[in-house]
C-alpha cells in the first residue's frame, strides 16, 4: 500500500466522494447536535422523520417531480423489486411484459413468473451476446399487459439505454445503476427503482419512485410490508427504516446539487469520465471493449486485453497500483470500471494512465500472442 487512497471503481458498493465520507463520520458520532450517534436515534424522533422529510425532498427537488410522484425509502435491494413490481402492479395470470438485456433483467424475469404472472420477453439482446440493447423504436408491448419492465443500465455487461421505450402500457425500469447520473425524464417512466449503493449512497436503502394514479390499482390481500400504499401512506417510516444509509443518501443528494451542478452537470462529468475512458480503450490496440459503440454504459465499463493471458497480470498489477474493483463480473470475467458518481474524473484519468502504462510494459507479449493465433488459422 501507498500513502494515497486506493483508486475505487468497485460496481457496488461504490466509490463515495470525500465530503460525504467526511459528513457520515460526524454524524457517526454526533447526529445535528444531538450528541448521539445517526445510528442511535429512535426512528420516531423528529430528527429522523425531518431526515426522511429531506431526503424524500432532495430527491424530488433533483428529479424534477411534480405531485404526481411518490417517492419511497424502502430496504431489500432491487432483488425485493423484482418481486414487489409484479404484486403491485398486477395479478396472478395478468400479463407483463420484460426486456432481457442480460444478468439483472432475466433474475426480474424469473422473478415475475415464480409469481405465476404471464411473461413475455417483448425484446431482448441475447443474439449478439448481449454486447448491445434492443433499439427503443422497436420495443413493443402487448395492448393488455400491465406492465413494461426493463433495466435502463446493464452493470455485468456494460450497456445502456439513452431513453425509454414509447408504448401504451405503464414503463418500469430498474435504474439501480444510473438514476441519478443524469437529467430524469419523468414523464417517460411510470415507477422507477434504485437501490443506492452505486450512484447516491450505501448498501441499506432502495429508492422508489412511482406515480401516484398506480397505488390506486395496488391489488387487495398483499402482505402490508410489500405493498407500496402502505409505505406511502406511512412515508416510509412503516418499520424502521435504514437510518444511516438513508442519512448517507441525503448527503450525497445535497453533494450533487451543491458541488455538481445538479443533474445535469452530474451528467456532463459523467459523460467526461467515459469519454476519456472509452477514447483511450478505442485507440489502443492492447484492450478490447466488447460492446457495441451505440449501446455502451457511460456507468460500466468493461473491456478485457487483447491477449487472454494478460488478465491476469493486469488485474494483480492494478491491485499493486492501489487500484480496486477492476475485475468483471464473474459471470462474464475480463475487466469493468465502474465509474460511479463517486468516482473523480482526476481517478478517470489515473486509471488510463496505468493502463497505458501496463499496454506499454506488456505490448511485445500481446503481439507475439497475436502472431502466434495468427499463425495457428
Amino acid at each position: 500500500m501507498t500513502d494515497r487512497l486506493p483508486l475505487n471503481f468497485s460496481a457496488g458498493p461504490a466509490a463515495l466522494p470525500p465530503p460525504v465520507l467526511a459528513q457520515a463520520q460526524e454524524a457517526l458520532v454526533n447526529f445535528r447536535n444531538t450528541g448521539v450517534s445517526v445510528m442511535e436515534v429512535s426512528h420516531r424522533s423528529p430528527e429522523i422523520e425531518d431526515l426522511l422529510a429531506e431526503t424524500v425532498e432532495r430527491s424530488q427537488r433533483l428529479l424534477g417531480l411534480g405531485d404526481e410522484h411518490e417517492v419511497l425509502l424502502l430496504q431489500g435491494g432491487g432483488s425485493l423489486q423484482f418481486v414487489m413490481v409484479p404484486l403491485n402492479l398486477s395479478g396472478v395470470g395478468d400479463r407483463v411484459d420484460y426486456v432481457d438485456t442480460g444478468y439483472w433483467s432475466s433474475k426480474a424475469i424469473a422473478e415475475a413468473r415464480t409469481l405465476a404472472r404471464d411473461v413475455a420477453v417483448v425484446a431482448d439482446s441475447a443474439g449478439d451476446g448481449y454486447r448491445s440493447v434492443p433499439p427503443v423504436e422497436k420495443i413493443t408491448a402487448r395492448p393488455d399487459s400491465r406492465y413494461l419492465h426493463l433495466v435502463t443500465n446493464n452493470t455485468v455487461e456494460g450497456t445502456q439505454f439513452r431513453r425509454a421505450p414509447r408504448v401504451s402500457v405503464p414503463v418500469v425500469a430498474d435504474m439501480s445503476s444510473d438514476l441519478m447520473s443524469e437529467p430524469f425524464a419523468a414523464s417517460e417512466y411510470d415507477l422507477v427503482y434504485a437501490h443506492a449503493q452505486k450512484n447516491i449512497g450505501i448498501a441499506g436503502l432502495t429508492l422508489v419512485v412511482l406515480r401516484r394514479s398506480l397505488l390506486a390499482g395496488v391489488p387487495d390481500g398483499l402482505p402490508a410490508i410489500l405493498n407500496y400504499r402502505t409505505h406511502a401512506t406511512h412515508r416510509s417510516n412503516y418499520h424502521t427504516p435504514p437510518t444511516f444509509a438513508i442519512y448517507v443518501t441525503c448527503q450525497m443528494l445535497r453533494w450533487l446539487a451543491q458541488e455538481n451542478g445538479g443533474l445535469a452537470g452530474t451528467a456532463e462529468r459523467t459523460r467526461r469520465k467515459a469519454e476519456l475512458l472509452y477514447d483511450f480503450l478505442d485507440t489502443t490496440p492492447f484492450y478490447r471493449c466488447p460492446v457495441e459503440p451505440d449501446s455502451r454504459s457511460r456507468m460500466n465499463v468493461v473491456f478485457t486485453p487483447t491477449c487472454p493471458e494478460l488478465l491476469g497480470p493486469l488485474l494483480d498489477a492494478a491491485t499493486r497500483a492501489d487500484i480496486i474493483g477492476l475485475a468483471g463480473h464473474r459471470s462474464v470475467g475480463g475487466c469493468r470500471a465502474s465509474i460511479f458518481n463517486g468516482v473523480s474524473t482526476q481517478a478517470v484519468r489515473q486509471l488510463v494512465d496505468f493502463l497505458h502504462d501496463f499496454a506499454h510494459e506488456h505490448g511485445t507479449t500481446a503481439s507475439a500472442t497475436a502472431r502466434t493465433e495468427q499463425g495457428d488459422l
